[in-house]
């Protein structure tokens, strides 16, 4: 176990250099957030507050979004491990002692959250700053807060677990663009990046449900702005932990098999 955590100290203490990157990053970040709460703003004004959430809970959620940009996000998957498994480097890992799926999972969650950290605290000083209607809130509670953090842990396991496969499933193509594309344009539109999900029409959330997408960025992210709540909050916790375990596995599994067949030079 010290092995990997040493790999996501390492990837962690890599990413956390890069602040000047975080910084230029921070302006898109809040006139893009801006920008979403103002459309959100006129589409509640339009619809006399008549919408699946509150204004209120919609700005929060926004907020959250983007100064977490970073660590939903699957398209922002490590270009090196792309390039290892296209030009044949992957052959130095595999003469590693170690398992290539712990290391590259550690690797991909330390890099991650480094970004994270760099970004999400000028993001939220800012939204706390921001003139009433567009202004972050606090959680609603202190229960909600601590479900806030566990939720989001979780959240990120399954992002970077669903990134592992599609490093996974790389090894059986000749490009691993056809499924970067496919998969991380999806996973954008769906786990609630774009558009919130409860703004999903009820017959196609419920058949969304079933899939990991949902217990992504929008359970912590409606978790803290109160959207949800109660006994559903128990029932999402609970589907996170399969998710993340049912990735987990096949993320695994995929690799076995890849190991098995994998051919480096002709060799």
């Amino acid at each position: 176990m010290k092995k990997y955590l040493s790999f996501f100290k390492l990837r962690f203490a890599t990413g956390m250099q890069y602040r000047m990157a975080s910084v230029a990053a921070l302006t898109t970040q809040l006139i893009w957030g801006l920008m979403e709460c103002l459309a959100y703003k006129a589409v509640a004004e339009a619809m006399g507050g008549r919408i699946p959430m509150d204004y209120t809970s919609i700005v929060t959620y926004i907020w959250l979004k983007e100064a977490l940009f970073i660590l939903f996000n699957t398209w922002a998957a490590d270009n090196e491990l792309f390039a290892m498994i296209t030009n044949g480097d992957v052959a130095y890992e595999l003469c590693r002692p170690v398992s290539i799926y712990s290391m590259w999972f550690s690797r991909t969650a330390g890099a991650r959250i480094a970004e994270a950290l760099m970004r999400c605290i000028p993001v939220l000083f800012c939204a706390f700053l921001m003139p009433r209607a567009y202004r972050m809130t606090l959680p609603v509670s202190g229960v909600s807060f601590l479900l806030f953090l566990g939720t989001l842990l979780l959240a990120s396991g399954i992002t970077v677990s669903f990134c592992m496969l599609v490093y996974m499933l790389s090894f059986f193509t000749i490009s691993p663009q056809g499924w970067r594309m496919v998969l991380t344009g999806a996973v954008g539109f769906l786990s609630g990046n774009i558009i919130p999900l409860p703004f999903f029409p009820k017959k196609y959330l419920s058949l969304l449900e079933l899939t990991p997408f949902a217990y992504m960025q929008n359970v912590p992210f409606r978790i803290y702005s109160g959207d949800l709540a109660g006994a559903e909050v128990s029932r999402c916790i609970i589907k996170q932990i399969f998710w993340l375990v049912t990735l987990m596995l096949a993320g695994v599994v995929l690799w076995k098999q890849a190991e098995k067949r994998i051919v480096i030079q002709g060799g």
